[in-house]
């Protein structure tokens, strides 16, 4: 069993099982094989958000919350599930205005057939909403017990430090977890300033897109054709330099060690200062291998160099 990790005051597997696609490339019957099958290999931490996956025509957003809410009923699973959903891109409650905050996490509340959220990002930074207002409607929920930790995605350097100051000067619950954009291939936005602050502040990192929409699986490949929602996010990746770079030393570090391409994509991503969890999902059971396996996996000192200079 895979050691578990810290984030605040709970305890996840390190490898956070993402819901976007249920409700869109799962259907109800994938959806809780995937989470059976999480469940049984001792993942405890399940990753999903209000606007999930309102992309999809006669979709409404919320129905990956529906369905996880719906599998934990099933099988008597809430208790020993630590679920992390986002606030702020559903279609009928966009924005972090203080009152959409309080109206969304109920929504959320009943989509998941909880009483509480484990872990509550704010999805897209809402620059019309001073970071004080922000910060305070999610200490508002956590003092209510509907949140046991607040998180934050996506946010520029400055307003999260505006945010984690106001929370130090008011004495407000302050962000234990970030979420960024963070792979082999996309390392610039996080590694820097919000790197800085996170280590300053204790966050925790849980990267989204770990796997770059599937570049870093190693199934895209110059000339192949993958059927795949995703296949034009990973194919901006594809041909360039820095994509060879990595390829080839995964492939070799693949093969060294016989587990697939993704595991060692995932490995060195959960091996990075502050990272907790890498963020991963799979449509199928078939591809919860790969992801799982990244949970026991340590990368030698060599090996992560090595992946680290081929993504510079």
């Amino acid at each position: 069993m895979a050691d578990t990790k810290r984030i605040g005051s709970l305890d996840v597997f390190p490898l956070s099982l993402g819901g976007n696609v249920f409700g869109w490339t799962a259907d109800q019957d994938a959806s809780y094989a995937v989470l059976d099958a999480y469940r049984a290999a001792g993942g405890n931490f399940v990753d999903t958000a209000d606007g999930y996956s309102a992309w999809v025509p006669g979709n409404h957003g919320g129905e990956s919350e529906t369905i996880i809410g719906e599998w934990m009923a099933a099988r008597h699973a809430r208790e020993e599930m630590v679920v992390a959903t986002k606030v702020g891109a559903h279609p009928e409650r966009k924005g972090l205005a203080p009152a959409n905050i309080h109206a969304a996490c109920d929504d959320s509340l009943r989509r998941l057939r909880t009483d509480r959220i484990d872990l509550y990002y704010t999805h897209f930074d809402d620059e019309s909403v001073p970071v004080e207002d922000i910060v305070g409607a999610m200490d508002e929920l956590k003092r209510a017990g509907k949140v046991r930790e607040i998180a934050v995605s996506n946010i520029s350097p400055e307003r999260l430090e505006a945010s984690l100051a106001a929370s130090d000067r008011e004495g407000l619950a302050k962000y234990v977890a970030i979420q960024p954009h963070y792979n082999l291939v996309h390392r610039d936005e996080y590694e820097g300033r919000k790197l800085e602050l996170a280590q300053r502040h204790g966050l925790a990192c849980v990267p989204y897109y770990a796997l770059a929409s599937g570049f870093l699986t190693g199934k895209y490949r110059p000339g192949q054709n993958v059927e795949s929602p995703r296949a034009q996010g990973a194919g901006k990746y594809l041909g360039t330099e820095r994509g060879d770079r990595v390829l080839a030393a995964l492939d070799e570090i693949a093969a060294d060690r016989n587990v697939p391409v993704a595991t060692v994509a995932l490995a060195w991503l959960a091996g990075r200062p502050t990272v907790a969890a890498p963020l991963a999902s799979a449509r199928s059971v078939e591809q919860l291998p790969a992801l799982l396996g990244a949970a026991e996996l340590a990368l030698t000192a060599e090996e992560a160099d090595r992946l680290t200079e081929a993504s510079a």
